[in-house]
């Protein structure tokens, strides 16, 4: 049976190795949320469920991935300032970090990624409930 992310504290286990922080944000207000009013992240934010994000009112350029429900990466961009990125059909997830992260990180099309929770919980080749898309 799926299970379902809350809003807190994971880590994000990357494809080479290694593991970032990871803020989960899974409620409506959340997501809603994201990254506004910062002026940086140390490691990662996932929303979900998300399909699409945007960069009104941000301070910093991000690098965003789109993730499908098996937390495989769609695609990598990195958005500046004041941007709307179109939502993706198959994406499930969308992963948030400062731009340029992802590059170093190994992240790119076709692989995939591992979430932690808090509890101790991992999410990945058959990632959590799927649900709609974020505001964006």
């Amino acid at each position: 049976m799926a299970r379902r992310w809350q809003d807190g504290p994971g880590a994000l286990d990357l494809p080479e190795g290694g593991a970032v922080a990871l803020e989960i944000a899974a409620s409506y207000r959340a997501r809603t949320r994201g990254l506004l009013g910062r002026d940086g992240i140390g490691g990662a934010l996932l929303l979900t469920p998300a399909a699409g994000v945007h960069t009104f009112g941000m301070r910093f350029a991000i690098d965003v991935a789109y993730l499908d429900r098996r937390l495989r990466v769609l695609a990598v961009r990195t958005m500046v300032p004041g941007r709307l990125g179109l939502p993706r059909p198959r994406a499930r997830h969308v992963l948030e970090a400062s731009a340029g992260a992802m590059a170093g990180w190994g992240l790119r099309r076709g692989v995939s990624v591992r979430v932690r929770t808090e509890g101790g919980a991992e999410s990945g080749a058959q990632g959590p409930a799927e649900g709609g898309s974020a505001p964006g």
